[in-house]
């Protein structure tokens, strides 16, 4: 049965205006091509800038084999943009150009459990604690031999450049992170929070259950949740149909219900991490503050900003620093605020000259 998600393999640079000009501009270029099965989105929304990648390169890193896109001058300082959930790389199909343009290399991987990222073997534990995904990014950039680089990212991607900038300060030059420090602590977590808070969360605890397990594996309710939650997190944002499908190819990976059920489940403290990152967890719960030069954003309409302008964040933020909120932008800033979360990055970078 063809899927109707299904919009074509992207086989190349397409025009101006529906693919990123010099992205894959070899398909051998790639180190791979994407996992058999994998869907690579296509098509085009007219008027709405670039919609698509070329030919996503695939590495081995850790005990993964991530998929990713990259753009700019291959010599020159690098960027790593991290999408968030339920989102994918798109977020950045606008940003990554403006940054290109800019003389920096730009990857854009897809996050465990998402895209074309797949596991390198079928016995590995399919943890998606926080500390697992950092070191997923400390692995790509080995593979890529990239020894240090500016990290910039929105949800699952904030929490995972915040907790590269605390533990591994020698690999991050600079640090973008809408809605600041998002390091997660079990323990507090414990504590309720305000009822909005917790209503707005609520997907949290419909992954708690077999219910919701099952609800995330069924593909219609899948997709019908992520518009759901993208419509929620982001009330001014317009998205169209295509926007959308783009994104959702992304949730057909193998290991996405695993990864996604996991990752909640164990913020909440309803499942095991692996004990070989047990110590890196211990260090995160302490709250590390984060001492590299850092440029957070906050979405104004983003129902999961804190209240006070940055201010609830701001001492777990020790070096040079710079805040901004984006009046009328949600949760998936740099899908609504390209140009914004572009001038973010560029100015982290440079407060280490300041």
């Amino acid at each position: 049965m063809i899927n109707r998600r299904s919009f074509g393999k992207v086989a190349g640079v397409g025009t101006v205006g529906t693919s990123l000009i010099g992205w894959g501009a070899s398909p051998a270029a790639a180190a791979s091509a994407a996992p058999s099965g994998m869907r690579t989105p296509g098509g085009s929304t007219a008027g709405q800038g670039h919609t698509s990648f070329g030919p996503l390169r695939q590495i081995k890193a850790g005990e993964l084999s991530i998929g990713y896109a990259e753009a700019g001058p291959a010599h020159g300082p690098a960027v790593i943009l991290l999408h968030g959930w339920p989102y994918d790389i798109h977020s950045y199909v606008d940003v990554a150009p403006l940054l290109a343009a800019k003389g920096y290399r730009v990857i854009v991987p897809y996050l465990r459990g998402h895209g074309t990222t797949r596991f390198l073997s079928e016995k590995t534990f399919r943890n998606a604690q926080q500390s697992v995904v950092a070191l997923d990014i400390i692995a790509l950039m080995d593979a890529l031999r990239i020894e240090k680089a500016v990290l910039a990212g929105y949800d699952w991607g904030s929490r995972t450049g915040d907790i590269i900038a605390a533990l591994w300060p020698e690999r991050c030059k600079a640090l973008v992170s809408v809605t600041g420090y998002l390091i997660t602590n079990r323990e507090a977590n414990k504590q309720p929070a305000p009822p909005t808070t917790e209503w707005a969360w609520w997907y949290q605890y419909y992954f708690s259950t077999e219910r919701g397990r099952l609800g995330l594996e069924n593909p219609q309710y899948r997709d019908e949740l992520a518009r759901l939650v993208w419509k929620f997190n982001s009330p001014t944002w317009h998205f169209d149909d295509a926007t959308f499908e783009r994104t959702a190819t992304a949730f057909d990976n193998p290991d996405y219900v695993a990864i996604v059920i996991h990752n909640y489940r164990w913020r909440l403290g309803l499942a095991a991490g692996d004990p070989r990152h047990d110590s890196l967890e211990q260090r995160l719960a302490q709250g590390p503050v984060i001492g590299v030069p850092t440029v957070t954003l906050d979405g104004e309409v983003d129902p999961f900003t804190p209240a006070g302008d940055g201010s609830m964040y701001r001492d777990k933020f020790s070096g040079p620093y710079a805040h901004r909120t984006l009046k009328g932008i949600g949760h998936n800033v740099p899908q609504e605020a390209p140009k914004a979360f572009a001038e973010a990055v560029v100015e982290a970078d440079s407060l280490r000259h300041r």
